[in-house]
Parts: C-alpha cells; sequence; structure tokens
C-alpha cells in the first residue's frame, strides 16, 4: 500500500502572543512609534526650553505637557489596537457628525470664550483640555472616506452617484477648517481622503474634472491672500526679503546647513534663540538638523520610512477591502505630514505650519497619530489571523482595486493540504 506524500511546506513561524498579535508588524510597528516619540520628547526639549523660559515657565514646560499628552495617545493606541476593523465601519458617520459639530463651533460667532483666536487663527476649543478639532477631522476623513469607498464600488463609473456623495460630505469637514482659516490642514485632509478614494478604485478622470473646478477657488486662496502670496514669493526667492517673508525660511536652512554631518550637539543649536519661529512645532525638523547633523536627520528619515513601508505592508496583507482602505489611510496621515514637514523645513515647499508626526509639540497631532497607529496595529491583528491556514479559506476576499495581492492560492492550497 503506498503512503501518502508528507506535506513538508514549512509552517509559519509564530511568536508568543503578547496581545500585539503573532506577527512581526505590530511591536515593531509600536517600537519605532515609542523609539520617535521618545527621540521627539528629547528634541522638544533643547527646541522649546528658552521660549517656556521667555513666557515664565520652566524649560520643561512643554517637554511635560508633551509627555502628559503622549501617555493618553498611548492609551489610546492601546484602545484602538484592540478595537476591530468593523467598530470603525459602524462609527463612521457618528464621527464624521461629532466632528462637524466640533468644527462648527471653533468658527461660529460668539464662542471665542471657548474656542479664542490666537495667531490670527481660532483652531482650538478650550473645555478643561484643549483640543484642535481639525486633527480630528482627518481620522473622520480617512474612516468615512473607506466606508462609503466600500459601498460604492460598483458606481465609481459615475461622477454623481461615484464621487458626488463623497464631495458633499468632504465638504462638512474642509470648509469649516479653511475658515479657521487653516487652508493647509483643509487641503491635507482633502487629500487623505481623495488618495484613500483612489485606492478604492475611483476613476482619475473624476479627480482631473474636480481639479479643474477648484482650482480658481485654491488659486484666489493661495495666490490673492497677502500672506499667503508673500510665502510664495519667498519660497521662489528666499533673499529677496529676508527680513520679511522669508524670514522662517532662511533660518530654517541655516539651522539645517549649520549642522553638518554631526551637528552642533544636543541643546548647543543657536537658532531657538528667538531667530527660528516655533522651533519646537512647524520647524522641529529644522532643529534636528542643527543640533544633530545629517547623522541625525537620516535617522529620522529611516524611523519614518520604515514605519510607512510596515504600514503599507499591512495594507497589502489586510484582510477585507476596508481595512485596506482604512490601513491606507492611516499610513498617508503619518507619510505625507511627514514629508509635507520635512520638505518645509529644506525649502523644497513653501513655508505652512505642519507638525512633525510624533515629535512636534501638538497635543492633539499626537493623539491623532498615535490612534491611527493603533489602528494599523489592529488591523495587522486581523490580518495574522486571516493567513493562517485554517482560516484563509473562508477570509478571502478580493485585494485592493491597484496593486492588489492575489488570492493567495498558496497558502490556501497549504490550508487544503
Amino acid at each position: 500500500m503506498a503512503r501518502r506524500p508528507m506535506d513538508v511546506a514549512p509552517a509559519r513561524v509564530a511568536l508568543p502572543d503578547v496581545g500585539l498579535g503573532r506577527g512581526w508588524e505590530p511591536p515593531l510597528l509600536l517600537a519605532l512609534t515609542v523609539t520617535l516619540f521618545a527621540f521627539g520628547l528629547v528634541t522638544l526639549y533643547s527646541a522649546s526650553s528658552f521660549l517656556a523660559r521667555t513666557d515664565g515657565n520652566p524649560d520643561y514646560f512643554y517637554v511635560v505637557r508633551q509627555a502628559t499628552g503622549g501617555l493618553v495617545g498611548l492609551v489610546a493606541l492601546a484602545v484602538c489596537a484592540r478595537l476591530p476593523c468593523r467598530f470603525w465601519e459602524r462609527m463612521a458617520w457618528p464621527l464624521v457628525i461629532a466632528t462637524f459639530a466640533l468644527l462648527v463651533l471653533v468658527v461660529l460667532p460668539g464662542t471665542e470664550s471657548i474656542a479664542p483666536r490666537i495667531n490670527g487663527a481660532r483652531r482650538w476649543i478650550r473645555l478643561g483640555v484643549t483640543i484642535q478639532p481639525s486633527e480630528l477631522a482627518k481620522i473622520a476623513m480617512i474612516v468615512w472616506t473607506a466606508m462609503l469607498a466600500v459601498r460604492k464600488q460598483d458606481q465609481f463609473g459615475r461622477l454623481s452617484k461615484g464621487l458626488g456623495p463623497f464631495l458633499a460630505v468632504w465638504g462638512l469637514l474642509l470648509i469649516p477648517v479653511a475658515l479657521q482659516p487653516d487652508l493647509s490642514t483643509a487641503m491635507l485632509t482633502g487629500l487623505l481622503g481623495a488618495l484613500t478614494l483612489f485606492a478604492a478604485g475611483a476613476r482619475i478622470g473624476h479627480f482631473l474634472f474636480l481639479g479643474v473646478v477648484t482650482a480658481p477657488v485654491l488659486a484666489h486662496q493661495l495666490f490673492g491672500v497677502g500672506f499667503r502670496l508673500d510665502r510664495w514669493a519667498a519660497w521662489l526667492s528666499p533673499a529677496t526679503d529676508p527680513e520679511g517673508a522669508g524670514w522662517q525660511l532662511n533660518q530654517s536652512l541655516i539651522a539645517v546647513g549649520s549642522g553638518g554631518l554631526t551637528g552642533v550637539g544636543f541643546g548647543e543649536g543657536q537658532q531657538k534663540y528667538g531667530f527660528l519661529p516655533e522651533p519646537h512645532n512647524d520647524f522641529i525638523f529644522a532643529m534636528i538638523g542643527e543640533e544633530w547633523g545629517l547623522i541625525g536627520v537620516t535617522f529620522v528619515i529611516l524611523m519614518y520610512a520604515a514605519l510607512i513601508l510596515i504600514g503599507f505592508r499591512i495594507a497589502r496583507r489586510a484582510p477585507t477591502l476596508f481595512a485596506q482602505l482604512l490601513a491606507v489611510g492611516c499610513t498617508n496621515l503619518v507619510a505625507l505630514q511627514a514629508v509635507l514637514h520635512m520638505s518645509v523645513g529644506l525649502g523644497i515647499v513653501p513655508t505652512t505650519g505642519l507638525a512633525l508626526p510624533l515629535v512636534s509639540y501638538g497635543r492633539s497631532n499626537l493623539m491623532v497619530t498615535l490612534m491611527a497607529i493603533g489602528i494599523l496595529m489592529s488591523i495587522a491583528r486581523e490580518t495574522d489571523a486571516d493567513w493562517r491556514p485554517d482560516t484563509i479559506e473562508r477570509t478571502r476576499r478580493p485585494d485592493l482595486a491597484r496593486g492588489g495581492v492575489g488570492r493567495r492560492t498558496a497558502l490556501a492550497g497549504r490550508g487544503r493540504a
């Protein structure tokens, strides 16, 4: 009697179950997050100590506030890592409605007592704690767009029923942010939604049409408003007005250029002493370049690159289309902000106020970033179960409309053997 051939395919290596899943992605994602956050606290102390003393506060004032926000954010990360994707799918509409209410409260006349104007803009709500609703709008945009994109898969061919419903709800989130005014955050949030929708399979022609329609409005906002026009002029020619509109960019380039290979040393940077505006926030990457040099800058870039690559890997292997789109959006949230912030510090794009995720001072941004990373970890944990041989058959689904990974027939075959 002939013996049946043995299945000698190597089994998948199982790591100890510590609540992060059995794959390597969640632990490494958490390690990268904690490392960047810790490095951010160290850099923040150096960048903000002079500013804190100038305002009559202890030199550790901003670091303590950021660390407190980070601890709360890590709790939020742990919670999000445990929540299943279907929770976010159910919460898409409530999240949009709640965020819209907060955004309207910020710009509503008569609410200056809880939403004061700071530096010419109303962006924060003070209700015992300070909240920046425009940061919450990023998560709401991603979750809601991913939810509706799954339901509209067969209608993307028509502009009115494909892209139209998205534009209506996007407007509810973007218009109040633009009225604060905070055009850069509004454009970033809109881009997060558009990229999520594009990953779902929306037609590129519809986006081109949308770009043509909105071009006059964007052109007016970018080139018709005095301070924004000055920033464009300073970006094109920083030496034209070095004491005025070009001041920020020039000081940022001086900071980066003076760092050399190894930097001037921790705490030894000079640009934070009243030369570089917002050294602890909008231009903290320039402070990294000054004090840590090319080595420090390379370290930060590699950390973000690893985090982003893991995020897209999680998206590529996600068990459902909604989870894939949610992972794409959460990864883009980190990637776009990091790339744009560093580009501003290097003069690659015009000056705008975007935080460096996990590093810049700003507790609302930190909280939202940690929540997004927690969602990525949750998707990775669910994916880990989906990729086991005993469950692969009943969890098959089509991959992303663009750039899928097939139907994993090899693993399925191993599960049937």
